[in-house]
């Protein structure tokens, strides 16, 4: 391990050295069982005689922070209490105004994992082809040198293209996907080419709460726009709005699709208004009845929509790999600001996945996870005890179910009393904006995360806390 020891001004140099490793020690950068270099190494590395190092080590063995092994070297053998890491000097340095809004508002905070996870957004990881992948990066990672181009390798553009158009009917050439670490980041890009400051940017109301703050931190004025069962009110959108962000296959959170007949009119609206529709198309590979609509990006015929998707449901959200798919204008803007922040993806990762989907093994693992899910949301409908305090709001795609509450029932108190049995879930109310207003209170229930064996154990504990509330 490399230590930095400063010898810098006068004094003893074997005290100085004695008082650093003791720091480094008792403020835990030196952990218990750590090795520290020879002395005859630090010594050449601080240039010093080896006694003077020698002598230092002597004094922390003797206090009981280093100890020699024989024919292994010395190591740390403090066990005591170390204290909390020196932190740099707060300083005057402060956030722009704009940004300092937002610092400390609630964004979806993560809630911490329980027993029986029905929190929503999350995939079941063990479905994950783990051994696959391992052997397509392992190849990928022998290959990859240098930098990258920012909009992606070409392999994976091209796949991601060919991909989306059989399995969204998506129009796109290679030259128009530009690939992004999660979906986050692609509407990241798309905020900082299309948003200047007090630019009117709408999102739905419920929606994906992620993306407002986003909006915000790029200066816009975000203005929420309620949904319906047919999706996103167009009449609703304000006529000042330059952005729509919208999910049409899977509202976030309510979970319907928008209607043809809605779609058709908001592309209408955008036409007409000069408007650009962000379509989140997070996890529409998972449908379990009825035919697929349109994208909007498919029926779009003026150039108004970047479509938006990623990897992270169909395979891990720790892969951080998605895409946007733009009209030809803006790609030259993306692709700069992409490069400007981060300049690349990971290469090693989107050589796998670019070989993972031309082998067709992400569709062969979308149809085997396809049936697990297909399992768990139909488990969740046929629990008809929940009747009792849930309406299901229809929903025949994605990886979670909303339900309205209709009883007299303390939400706020079942999502504690749950938290009591072990049973993580996300009330509706996360999903609006803060203050919350919520004309029909209830929960977002995922079956992603939690294996089908204990989701009935889930349903059943959710049922009980909530028969014990209004009981």
């Amino acid at each position: 391990m490399d230590l930095h020891i400063s010898l810098e001004g006068r004094g003893d140099r074997t005290d100085r050295i004695y008082r650093q490793l003791r720091d480094a020690i008792l403020d835990g950068r030196l952990r218990h069982g750590e090795r520290v270099p020879p002395s005859r190494d630090l010594a050449r590395d601080l240039a010093v005689a080896r006694n003077t190092v020698a002598a230092a080590y002597d004094r922390l063995v003797g206090d009981g922070f280093l100890a020699g092994r024989a024919g292994a070297g010395t190591f740390v053998a403090y066990t005591g209490k170390v204290a909390q890491p020196r932190r740099a000097p707060a300083g005057p340095l402060r956030p722009s105004r704009r940004f300092g809004a937002l610092t400390g508002l609630a964004v979806d905070e993560p809630t911490p994992p329980a027993r029986y996870d029905l929190r929503i957004g999350h995939p079941d990881g063990t479905l994950f082809p783990l051994a696959t992948w391992r052997r397509l990066l392992a190849r990928s990672v022998r290959a990859s040198a240098g930098y990258a181009d920012p909009s992606g390798l070409p392999a994976l553009r091209a796949a991601i293209a060919r991909h989306a158009g059989l399995s969204r009917s998506v129009r796109a050439a290679p030259d128009d996907v530009l690939v992004t670490a999660g979906a986050q980041q692609a509407i990241d890009l798309v905020g900082r080419v299309l948003i200047e400051p007090g630019t009117v940017a709408a999102v739905e109301e419920p929606g994906y709460r992620p993306v407002r703050r986003l909006f915000q931190s790029h200066g816009a004025r975000v203005a929420g726009v309620p949904v319906d069962a047919d999706g996103i009110v167009v009449d609703a959108i304000p006529d000042t709005a330059r952005l729509v962000y919208v999910t049409p296959s899977h509202q976030h959170p309510l979970g319907t699709a928008m209607s043809l007949e809605r779609r058709t009119a908001l592309l209408a609206w955008a036409e007409e208004h000069r408007a650009a529709i962000v379509e989140d198309d997070y996890d529409s590979e998972f449908r379990y009845s009825d035919r697929p609509l349109e994208p909007l990006q498919s029926l779009d015929r003026a150039g108004r929509v970047v479509y938006v998707g990623s990897f992270s449901k169909t395979l891990l959200p720790s892969l951080r790999l998605g895409f946007l798919i733009a009209p030809e204008p803006l790609l030259p803007a993306l692709r700069t600001a992409r490069r400007l922040a981060d300049w690349h993806g990971e290469q090693a990762a989107q050589a796998a996945l670019a070989d993972f989907i031309d082998a067709g093994l992400l569709q062969r693992h979308l149809r085997r996870v396809g049936r697990v899910y297909a399992a768990r949301h139909e488990l969740l409908l046929q629990a008809s005890f929940l009747k009792t305090w849930f309406a299901f709001v229809p929903s025949s795609a994605g990886l979670h179910l909303a339900l309205r509450s209709h009883a007299d029932l303390d939400i706020d108190a079942l999502v504690r009393g749950l938290r009591a049995v072990d049973v993580a879930v996300d009330p509706l109310a996360r999903f609006y904006a803060s203050p919350p207003r919520v004309p029909d209170p209830g929960l977002a229930i995922g079956f992603g995360a939690i294996a089908t064996a204990d989701l009935p154990s889930a349903l059943n504990r959710l049922a009980d806390v909530a028969a014990a509330i209004t009981g």
